[in-house]
């Protein structure tokens, strides 16, 4: 039997004859069903009209996104430290190509994922690279494939090895996370955001979005919550969920003057 896949979010639900009645992240209001309604693909089909793109960022930092885009659109990030490959975030395409790639580069010894909308084929990844899945137990319940290789994590923090750590910042999700990497940037350190930090389009600023397509703020508390938990961490660069959204440099400093402005406008100031 398939493993069905959500075509608005690349949500995999288990193996069943016949699609889901509904997709439960779609549903929900931080995501949404298109107009045309509900619709369903499979792994197999993707394979079949679409491909993987990569992109170098700097050495050990390379971007892998689907072309054409698919659902959300966003691009995974393959980080490969001096303790190992972490593949952060993930996307729905999992290709013999990309295994094959990815393998050459030593493949992969930790998945960790931001936020439930970028969970998406995680178990396939899991399977073809024998790694751990690192999501934050407070978003557990939006786990549409259930599988060993998923491992929980609580807390504010999670050290997978010397200079790689998640970091809960909440926000997006309750345990909406980001990776940070220390030598990542020549050492100047590197964020992996996903959404919960979320460049914008000017590559100037961060937004910070409890629903990014139906456009529902967070509190201002939330936010400042989220520059507090990264206030101990040094990093210069953030690469955000697409491949074009990238801040090069100051990214500290972006990110503290991004939350005063948005405390700011929620606040009327």
């Amino acid at each position: 039997m398939p493993c069905f896949i959500c075509t608005a979010c690349g949500t995999q639900y288990p193996p069943s004859a016949e699609p889901p009645a509904q997709c439960r992240i779609c549903e929900e209001e931080r995501q949404y069903v298109p107009p045309r309604g509900q619709s369903w693909t499979t792994l197999e089909a993707l394979q079949v009209g679409q491909l993987n793109a990569f992109r170098e960022y700097e050495p050990g930092i390379i971007g892998i996104g689907t072309q054409p885009g698919f659902a959300i659109g966003q691009r995974a990030l393959l980080v490969r430290s001096a303790g190992g490959n972490v593949l952060w975030d993930c996307i729905s395409l999992l290709d013999a190509a990309t295994v094959t790639l990815i393998k050459s580069l030593g493949g992969i010894q930790a998945i960790a994922i931001s936020h439930p909308h970028f969970y998406t084929t995680m178990v396939e990844w899991a399977r073809a690279f024998d790694a751990p899945i690192y999501l934050h137990a407070a978003d557990s319940e939006w786990i549409s494939r259930p599988d060993p290789a998923i491992k929980p994590w609580y807390g504010d923090a999670l050290k997978l090895w010397d200079g790689v750590t998640l970091i809960r910042c909440g926000g997006h999700f309750p345990g909406g996370s980001v990776l940070h990497w220390a030598g990542g940037a020549g050492g100047r350190g590197v964020i992996g955001s996903g959404d919960i930090l979320s460049v914008t389009t000017d590559r100037k600023w961060l937004s910070f979005m409890r629903s990014y397509p139906n456009f529902i703020p967070l509190s201002a508390p939330t936010v400042q919550a989220i520059g507090a938990a990264l206030a101990p961490y040094s990093f210069d660069v953030i690469y955000g969920h697409y491949f074009d959204r990238v801040i090069p440099r100051n990214a500290k400093a972006v990110l503290e003057k991004s939350v005063a402005r948005y405390v700011a406008a929620v606040n009327g100031n």
